[in-house]
């Protein structure tokens, strides 16, 4: 779709005064395009551009201003707290962390801030080949210790875009509403990018209220599960949705009770879709094909997908059949930034992700994802969680001996964060609730905190988790 990635900005699909608006301010391309080169040239030469992604237009200019630069852009969550933040920019190396005006008070950890003015013009420099260089450093949550920084290429982004205009049918006429956050793949790739790359207009709501996406007269809509909850739960919000062309759920998997609702109600049968920071989106049905409750459809183009056994065998593709799922394809990531043991971790010694989720694929093609590999990656209205960055913030509490970290199903968030504190003092729940929001990001707190004498554990020392999510 050109050499490019950001093709809808070369004025081949024309203009309008409200081209992509953020929590009700508006900008039309030319003012986008005008308000990024002026930053893109205070950032000219940078390694690295943070930026905090809060929902306004802000953001949008900055990411704009890193991919016209060709500075590789560092998403911040707007609620990390300040050791994840310091974490963020220590390990990307970023020397300028772009805020807008209303966060120029932001502890920016040795960085430098850089405010962004919407209203600011400059001339855009022309962009870099969609074939060369880094785009993003997108810090996603292991299993274990600090997140891991992933690089997604410009061609990997490209990729990813294209497969899924091709998958839903996105075109020109579209008009993207969602109101996700703009510091993961969902909100900021797909939701973002996909309007500059593919055309048509982007309204982002601001937070992903029922009431907000019924006002919005969108022709595709992105959400979570929880947003999709939500809105089956307001009947006249949903039914607003009724005029729209497709409904988009990924992040997590849509509980068949909402899919179902959602079909009722606005006449449309969600697309589902599955993906990773580190792979982008890499299976999803179709807007021209069968929608079916609890599956994610089928690989885009360009992608292979097998499943693997524990002992590294093929598991068939019989529908019953149960092993890890693996991808290749065009949108992976190029790995993870100075963590060559991670790189050897995750990808096969033929070159296939290890995505440690489980999955079941059928003799159609359609995969169904049943769970982790592990029980320590938790996917809680749309965030990954990794456990072990609450475990061990917990532990920084004097008056915590030990914690273990798990995700209890819930039917609103799909999986709600829930920690088991061995305390060796005075010490209420929500105190390390606060004490966790206070160094993590808010979404990471634990929604429920029990006190135990001790956690239960294997004769190798390792907690037995499931014991503890057992009724």
């Amino acid at each position: 779709m050109g050499t490019v990635l950001l093709t809808a900005l070369d004025g081949r699909f024309g203009d309008s005064a409200d081209a992509v608006a953020v929590d009700g301010v508006a900008l039309s391309r030319e003012q986008l395009l005008g308000a990024a080169g002026a930053v893109a040239a205070r950032i000219a030469g940078a390694p690295a551009l943070a930026v905090l992604t809060r929902p306004g237009v802000e953001t949008v200019v900055a990411t704009l201003a890193g991919l016209l630069a060709g500075v590789p852009v560092v998403p911040v969550p707007p609620d990390a707290g300040p050791k994840e933040r310091e974490h963020i920019l220590r390990d990307s190396g970023a020397p300028l962390l772009a805020v807008a005006a209303r966060d120029r008070d932001t502890a920016a950890h040795g960085a430098r801030l850089l405010t962004v003015d919407p209203a600011e013009r400059g001339a855009a420099p022309d962009e870099p080949a969609a074939d060369g260089g880094t785009a993003f450093v997108l810090y996603t949550s292991g299993t274990t210790g600090a997140p891991k920084g992933v690089l997604i290429s410009r061609r990997a982004v490209a990729a990813g875009l294209d497969g899924l205009a091709d998958a839903w049918s996105w075109t020109p006429d579209d008009t993207l509403v969602h109101g996700l956050p703009l510091f993961h793949v969902h909100g900021l790739i797909l939701g973002v990018l996909g309007p500059l790359r593919i055309g048509g207009r982007l309204v982002h709501t601001g937070r992903p209220a029922p009431q907000a996406y019924a006002a919005a007269g969108g022709s595709l809509y992105f959400g979570v599960p929880t947003v999709w909850s939500r809105l089956a739960a307001d009947e006249v919000s949903a039914k607003a949705l009724s005029a729209a062309r497709l409904l988009v759920s990924g992040s997590a998997p849509l509980p068949v009770p909402v899919f179902e609702r959602l079909a009722a109600l606005t006449g449309h049968a969600p697309v589902e879709r599955y993906g990773m920071t580190e792979t982008l989106i890499t299976v999803s049905t179709r807007a021209d094909g069968e929608r079916r409750p609890g599956s994610v459809g089928l690989p885009l183009a360009g992608v292979r997908t097998r499943l693997v056994g524990d002992g590294g065998n093929p598991v068939p593709a019989d529908g019953e059949s149960v092993g890890e799922l693996q991808v290749l394809g065009p949108m992976l990531c190029d790995g993870y930034l100075g963590r060559p043991d991670a790189d050897a971790e995750s990808w096969t010694a033929d070159g296939w992700f290890r995505t440690g989720d489980v999955a079941v694929i059928g003799p159609d093609g359609f995969h169904r994802i049943v769970g982790r590999a592990s029980v320590d990656l938790i996917k809680s209205g749309g965030f990954r969680v990794g456990a072990g960055e609450v475990e061990a913030a917990l532990r920084d509490h004097p008056a915590v001996a030990d914690a273990a970290v798990v995700g209890a199903p819930d039917a609103d968030l799909g999986q709600v964060i829930v920690a088991y504190v061995v305390p060796e003092g005075p010490v209420t729940g929500g105190q390390l609730t606060a004490f966790v929001a206070e160094r993590l990001s808010v979404h990471k707190r634990p929604r429920r905190v029990v006190l135990v004498d001790e956690l239960p554990r294997n004769a190798m020392g390792k907690v037995l988790k499931k014991q503890l999510l057992e009724p």
